[in-house]
């Protein structure tokens, strides 16, 4: 009877103490889960838009890429990249399951009604380029009767469609980037429209031989979209208040500079 009873303390002793040690273990992961919850933004990109937010190997890098973690070392966060085509991101940001989508989105009318926006961090405007001996093409008015690639569904090919009301430009859909560049340089198609900023960059990069055409035909700001509540509301506080010592600092020009040798964080001079 004594040994049952022995044993017996022991079991029970032994019980208490591990449910004391896992009332410790539960209590202390909540508190670091929140903490790190607090601590994370859950940023959308395609991973695939250069110069904006694209893969080389395994590392994701440009412009927004290191503008949005900038911001996060600003306001003490870690980044956390959700990589999907751009209409799966801006879903991604509709349903709630990121925080905002760092790869040049645009404020449009359309999209405001949705979302609240950040402060401008950088303008995007819809650019003619043209063969760098095409002295003919200057304007949207010289493209009367000439072809024009655009990306299919783009804002640039919306742009230039809205500048052409009697559709006197033949428009060139391209599922992708890839190959307009090559055709305006080999003389299949008389102009490409694509963001003034990307086309900077793109030109640097592949030396092919283009120039931009005369001056933007539309431009449109850059900032990053939030949902419309209480929550969100306070991060774009956050952001706009990085966003403006960022600016101040000399940060904005400086990786601007770094990806589009030109400051598209401000506007161009003769910009509305």
């Amino acid at each position: 009877m004594k040994k049952q009873k022995g044993l017996l303390s022991i079991l029970l002793g032994a019980s208490l103490l591990l449910l004391s040690a896992c009332g410790s273990g539960n209590e202390s992961n909540v508190g670091q889960g929140s903490e790190a919850e607090e601590k994370v933004l859950r940023i959308g990109a395609t991973g695939q838009s250069y110069p904006f937010a694209y893969k080389e190997g395994e590392k994701l890098q440009g412009f927004d890429v290191e503008v949005v973690e900038a911001v996060a070392n600003k306001i003490g966060y870690k980044v956390e990249w959700h990589l999907a085509d751009f209409s799966g991101v801006m879903g991604l940001l509709e349903t709630g399951r990121i925080d905002t989508v760092s790869n040049q989105v645009a404020m449009t009318e359309q999209r405001k009604e949705k979302f609240n926006f950040s402060q401008t961090y950088a303008y995007a405007g819809t650019q003619i380029i043209v063969k760098d001996d095409n002295t003919v093409i200057h304007s949207v008015k010289d493209l009367k009767g000439k072809t024009v690639a655009a990306v299919l569904g783009s804002n640039h090919a919306k742009n230039l469609e809205k500048q052409d009301p009697n559709k006197e430009i033949t428009i060139r859909t391209y599922e992708s980037q890839e190959g307009t560049l090559n055709d305006v340089a080999y003389g299949r198609v008389d102009a490409y429209v694509n963001g003034r900023s990307v086309l900077l960059a793109q030109i640097e990069k592949t030396g092919l031989p283009l120039k931009l055409a005369g001056d933007p035909i539309s431009y449109e700001e850059v900032a990053f979209p939030f949902r419309k509540d209480e929550k969100n509301d306070k991060i774009r506080a956050e952001f706009d208040k990085a966003l403006t010592e960022l600016r101040e600092d000399g940060t904005l020009k400086k990786l601007s500079e770094k990806y589009f040798k030109a400051d598209v964080t401000v506007k161009l001079p003769n910009q509305p």
